[in-house]
């Protein structure tokens, strides 16, 4: 069986550094990262990585407990203006829910602006693709939304 890898990509209107700033920059990722239905907030950040609590609008849809999703996440790799790699470890009692995923997001020139790819790897089983493809549309629409304000 091949290894599962979920990918969405989106033409961005601002320069490299900028998007790669939201990547990484604690205020910004608060405010984009969380797919829409969701709030974020972090119980810890540093700058090798951070502990995220999203919290559904709608109760009943949460991994960790009935109303949120809880993240670790590492920065593996930091690459100004290039690439961000995060090793993503959900805390979950459900192990369908629970595992390690790496998420890699990928900068490069486009016409006026920047081409965001973002792939994620070893996504536990029981986030369905289409979800996925949802969640991960979803937060780079907010990283577009926040990043050409």
């Amino acid at each position: 069986m091949s290894e599962r890898v979920d990918r969405a990509e989106r033409r961005i209107e601002a320069s490299r550094p900028e998007v790669y700033r939201a990547l990484v920059d604690p205020e910004s990722l608060v405010e984009w990262l969380p797919p829409e239905g969701m709030a974020g907030r972090f119980e810890r950040f540093a700058p090798s990585g951070y502990r995220m609590v999203l919290t559904y609008h709608e109760p009943g849809h949460g991994k960790s407990s009935q109303a949120t999703d809880v993240v670790e996440t590492e920065f593996v790799e930091r690459v100004p203006g290039e690439r961000v790699v995060q090793r993503i470890v959900f805390d979950a009692p459900d192990p369908a829910f629970a595992g390690t995923m790496t998420m890699t997001w990928l900068l490069s020139d486009t016409d006026g602006g920047t081409l965001v790819v973002v792939e994620a790897r070893n996504v536990p089983p029981g986030i369905s693709p289409g979800d996925h493809e949802t969640g991960l549309a979803s937060s780079l629409a907010g990283l577009a939304a926040h990043v050409t304000r």
